[in-house]
């Protein structure tokens, strides 16, 4: 009797932490799931805070479906033999990285995609929403000039190298810390890489730019993705008024080895 007290004890204990994990699983804001596809989009809560902002995200993150969703058909369609053990498994999200003067957000988007190849892919780029204009951005508000190739560009391409090889040095794979797999970074505000502001010291402020690199963009795919900071003072001399009434401060202690 006791034996089976027990038991329906642990059946109920099991129980109650399976529905426990289901309902801390976070929701997709978006889905398309089919015999060619089980695609998904999250936003994060404090996108979900800005009306506007996460309409952006959600418009942008369904393109994204529906467009990798035809492809996986198609795919299917050509080669069903590649998904006999299911169909793709595609992911983004969109996450806050920083909000600067209250009016600057830093966003990054991570996509993880899984086409039954050698290995999964994944890619990261970044959005600079502007809440005033309820909009969309780039980094020209801060600089005087961004031209291609003009010395704004370049002091940044200088920069970035320096940041990425100190981390090709923590990792241990300086070998490739050379100027062949740094030829993706051009001095082009199209082609630098994608950025955010990063977070600072000071409240309000932006302690400079983190450039995000996906895996193969400046290293092997066993390398991973890559973050170079270039520090505000760095880019003192190029700033317009409105880039130096939001840089300052220093980057927080810890942030280049957290999740960005």
């Amino acid at each position: 009797m006791n034996f089976m007290i027990r038991l329906s004890v642990a059946v109920a204990l099991s129980a109650t932490c399976v529905i426990s994990a289901l309902a801390a699983d976070p929701k997709p804001d978006a889905v398309v799931k089919n015999k060619s596809i089980d695609a998904r989009v999250f936003l994060d809560d404090k996108i979900k805070t800005d009306a506007a902002l996460a309409a952006d995200c959600l418009a942008e993150g369904r393109k994204w479906l529906d467009k990798s969703a035809a492809e996986a058909a198609a795919s299917r369609k050509e080669d069903p033999q590649f998904f006999r053990n299911g169909g793709w498994d595609f992911e983004r999200k969109y996450a806050i990285r920083s909000i600067v003067a209250d009016r600057y957000v830093s966003l990054l988007r991570n996509d993880y995609m899984d086409t039954h190849g050698a290995h999964p892919n994944s890619d990261v780029n970044t959005i600079l929403w502007d809440k005033a204009e309820g909009k969309r951005i780039s980094i020209r508000p801060f600089f005087t000039e961004t031209a291609d190739k003009g010395p704004t560009m370049k002091a940044m391409v200088k920069a970035i190298i320096a940041s990425l090889k100190v981390e090709k040095k923590k990792r241990d794979t300086s070998e490739t810390a050379t100027d062949e797999w740094f030829k993706s970074v051009e001095p082009s505000l199209l082609k630098i890489g994608a950025v955010t502001l990063a977070p600072s010291t000071e409240a309000g402020k932006s302690s400079g730019l983190t450039f995000h690199y996906p895996p193969y963009a400046v290293g092997p795919y066993a390398e991973g993705e890559y973050v170079a900071f270039v520090p505000w003072e760095t880019l003192k001399p190029y700033l317009t008024t409105e880039g130096t009434r939001i840089f300052g401060g220093e980057r927080p202690k810890g942030d280049a080895e957290e999740p960005q």
